[in-house]
Formats: structure tokens, C-alpha cells, sequence
């Protein structure tokens, strides 16, 4: 029984046993996700979330962090979930294809700050958590993927492993809160078609479903025992191919799937990433600007042009899942930051005129590394006829191609001194880089 097997490793995760690379992974990943926090909960999608989580009430267990506010731990854990997925630089599981951040780690937290864990706790309780959700999304990837959206799925079940080990449930408890969390795991990627705001949601309602599921199995609520592989389970029923083995080859021995996480650069969708990159670097290296281009052309894995093949976006949003817009922005801008995604871009007719010249194409040898590696090839024609070509394979922030500590806590003040300040940022990122001293996350913030 898979859930078992989970639940073990969940119940037996102890800081001192964690390899220091994964506790230094989980400390880096809190970081980042409450940079992306501090952003997207000043975006009107969290702004119109606040305002009915505030009507509901709620006992004051824990902070919606965009605003200070206590409320239920519930309430905390969606808010704060749906906040960190706005703005699209929260981090990334390349082989899974989740951003488990995002739905884990407001888990982790709304839970810590209720019952008044301690910040060795709370990273106990993040590595379990990203387990979890990665191994399940590794399993069903990339089938599980064309409909349902990883983050929202597969983050509930980790978000249910964080909230359980943080609520100190039994191995039988763990079980049952990772039955009510696969029942009720979703998101579906239909939002693309018009650039909704149902994106957000899913991690923030992963989060909230795996505290309740948590809390739910602490009171004795039974869930199904073999949700993840069972007959009429969640691979049977949301992934045409899946790898069980994926689950359980490995578990509780390094290297935790936490230290094989990627940060974002840039403030768009992760698949748009390598062609940015690439773009970049040819245009620096051969110091070529958006005039000069004549064609650009782009070879890639499916998966991605499935997602960001839209030459048209007409929202900002809808920008940043569009492949097109996305490298002619680049090429533009000189970035794809979180301030280059305006109104105005959109309607730049310089980055419309590239986005003209702009060739996608599926590449079946590039197809075949992913979800392992996220391969693109660029090739650029000039006016004068230079062609000038490069290729990746792991996009700027990848472990293969690492962010530094240093730049990542920049990312961090970037995204959040607007709220805390200067002084109040670099406190806090100080106090995450040393979380394991933390007493109690209560009094955290």
C-alpha cells in the first residue's frame, strides 16, 4: 500500500537525520515562495480572494501574510497558497512539472503557526511535503498533464503530508489524510483558453484541502487507504500511462527531491524559460536587437507547445503562457522581470511585429528528453541573412544551472520590499536562512 509507505517516511522525517543539503533546499524554497507571496498578494486575483475569506471570519490561528490578518489555519493556507502562484515565479520540479512550493509550504505554515511548531519542525514538515507531492507528480508525468494541472493535484497530497506531520498524526491518521487529500485533488488547464484567474486557485485550494484532510484524519475521519494506485484511485483515473515504481524507489534516502527544485528568473511560465534563455544569450553575444530580426525560429518538446503555442494573448496574464510573446519581450526589454508584463507591452507593436516572425516547432529528439530535461534550440535569421543558433537544456535556475543564494535573496527583496521595507525583508530573509532556530512560527512574522 503506497499510502503506508508514504506515511512511514512522512512519520520517520526527523531534522537531524536530513542530509544538510536538503534542510539548506528547504530553507531557500520557504524564501522564495514568500517572495512570490509578498508580490502576488497585492494582485487583484488575491485582493478579491481576501476580501471573501475575510467575510467568512475565523478563528485567528494564522496570517494571511499580504495583509498581516489572523484567521483559520483553513483560510491561511488558501490565501497564502493562491498569493504565491500569481505573479509565475514561484519554483519548480522539472521531472514532475509542479510548482509544490506553492501548495506545500502555505500547508506547512498555517499548520506550524497553529499549533506553534518550531522552526525545525516546519522544515521537517516542507521536505516531507515536496516528497510527496513530486514523487506522485514524477508518477503520472507527463500523461497526468495534458488535463490536469500538477500543482493543484499532486501539491494536495503534499500539502496533506506537511499539514499531517506538523499535526503529529499517527501513521494510520497519515494514511486516512492522504485518502481525503487524493479525493479531493484537482485542476484543470482549461483556464489557458482565456487566461482566467482559476490558476491561482489550485494551489491555494491544495493547501486548504490537504490542512482539512490533515485535520479531518486527526479526528478520527477515515480516507480511502489505497487512493493513489487503487482500481479507481487517482493514477487510474487521471494519468492514461503511470510509473507507481516513481512513488516509493528511493524514498527516505538522499537526495531528497527538495534539492533537485528550480527557481525562476523570469516571470512567466517555466516552459517559456529555455527559449528565453537562449534568446538572450544570442542577442548578447551577437549583439542583435529586435530590428535586426527576420525570422526566429523555435524547436522544442511538445508539452510546452501544448501549453505556450499562442501567438495572440490579449491579456497580460495570457502574455506569459505565450511562447511568442514571451522571447520577443526578451528581445525588446532585455528581460522577461515581473515589471516587463504590462498593458503596454502587450500592445507594443514592436514586440507584435517579432511575435509575427516567431516559428514553432516540435522537435521529436527534443521531445524525448522531457520531462528530464526542458530542451529548446533557437535559431535567429537576421536581415542581412547571419543565422545565428543555440540550445539548452536546463533553463537559468535549474540545479543543473544553479541561482546563487545571493541572487536569490535579491529576488527576494525585489518581490517583497514594497510590503516590509528594506530593513523588514532582509530580517526576515536572515531569520528563513536560520529557520531552524526559530521557537515558534506563531510569533514568526
Amino acid at each position: 500500500m503506497l499510502s503506508g509507505r508514504l506515511a512511514d517516511f512522512i512519520k520517520d522525517i526527523c531534522l537531524e537525520n536530513l542530509p544538510p543539503a536538503a534542510v539548506r533546499a528547504a530553507k531557500l524554497a520557504f524564501l522564495d515562495w514568500l517572495g512570490s507571496v509578498a508580490a502576488g498578494g497585492q494582485r487583484e486575483p488575491s485582493q478579491k480572494v481576501l476580501a471573501v475569506l475575510r467575510n467568512q471570519g475565523g478563528t485567528p490561528q494564522a496570517t494571511l501574510l499580504a495583509t498581516g490578518e489572523k484567521t483559520s489555519c483553513l483560510n491561511a493556507a488558501m490565501g497564502n497558497g493562491l498569493a504565491s502562484h500569481i505573479v509565475e515565479l514561484d519554483d519548480v520540479h522539472r521531472a514532475a512539472i509542479i510548482h509544490a512550493g506553492a501548495a506545500v509550504i502555505p500547508a506547512a505554515l498555517a499548520a506550524a503557526e497553529m499549533t506553534g511548531a518550531g522552526g525545525h519542525q516546519l522544515l521537517e514538515a516542507i521536505v516531507a511535503g515536496y516528497e510527496v507531492a513530486i514523487r506522485i507528480g514524477e508518477a503520472v508525468t507527463p500523461s497526468h498533464y495534458y488535463f490536469w494541472h500538477t500543482t493543484g493535484t499532486c501539491g494536495t497530497f503534499g500539502a496533506a503530508a506537511a499539514a499531517g506531520k506538523l499535526l503529529g498524526l499517527s501513521r494510520e491518521e497519515m494514511v486516512w489524510a492522504l485518502g481525503t487529500a487524493g479525493t479531493q485533488a484537482a485542476g484543470l488547464w482549461e483556464f489557458l483558453l482565456d487566461g482566467s484567474m482559476s490558476k491561482h486557485l489550485h494551489p491555494g485550494k491544495a493547501a486548504q484541502n490537504g490542512v482539512l484532510a490533515a485535520l479531518l484524519a486527526r479526528e478520527g475521519f477515515t480516507g480511502a487507504a489505497s487512493i493513489i494506485e487503487g482500481e479507481r484511485g487517482f493514477c487510474r483515473a487521471t494519468a492514461p500511462a503511470y510509473d507507481l515504481a516513481k512513488i516509493s524507489e528511493g524514498l527516505g534516502s538522499s537526495p531528497y527531491k527538495i534539492e533537485e527544485n528550480s527557481f525562476k528568473i523570469h516571470a512567466s511560465c517555466r516552459h517559456t524559460h529555455p527559449s528565453v534563455d537562449v534568446v538572450l544569450q544570442l542577442a548578447a553575444r551577437h549583439s542583435t536587437g529586435p530590428s535586426d530580426v527576420a525570422d526566429l525560429t523555435i524547436r522544442t518538446y511538445g508539452t510546452a507547445l501544448s501549453i505556450t503555442a499562442n501567438h495572440q494573448p490579449d491579456t497580460v496574464y495570457a502574455a506569459k503562457f505565450s511562447l511568442p510573446f514571451c522571447v520577443a519581450l526578451a528581445l525588446v526589454h532585455g528581460s522577461c522581470g515581473l515589471t516587463d508584463f504590462t498593458p503596454e507591452a502587450l500592445a507594443d507593436p514592436d514586440i507584435r511585429k517579432l511575435m509575427s516572425v516567431v516559428s514553432l516547432v516540435q522537435d521529436a529528439g527534443l521531445n524525448a528528453l522531457h520531462p528530464a530535461r526542458w530542451p529548446a534550440v533557437v535559431e535567429i535569421t537576421t536581415n542581412t541573412g547571419r543565422v545565428y543558433c543555440g540550445r539548452t537544456d536546463f533553463p537559468r535556475g535549474d540545479p543543473e544551472n544553479p541561482v546563487t543564494v545571493d541572487e536569490l535573496i535579491q529576488k527576494f527583496y525585489t518581490l517583497s520590499e514594497d510590503i516590509w521595507g528594506k530593513p523588514g525583508a532582509a530580517a526576515l530573509a536572515e531569520a528563513i536562512l536560520n529557520l531552524e532556530h526559530a521557537e515558534n512560527m506563531a510569533t514568526f512574522f
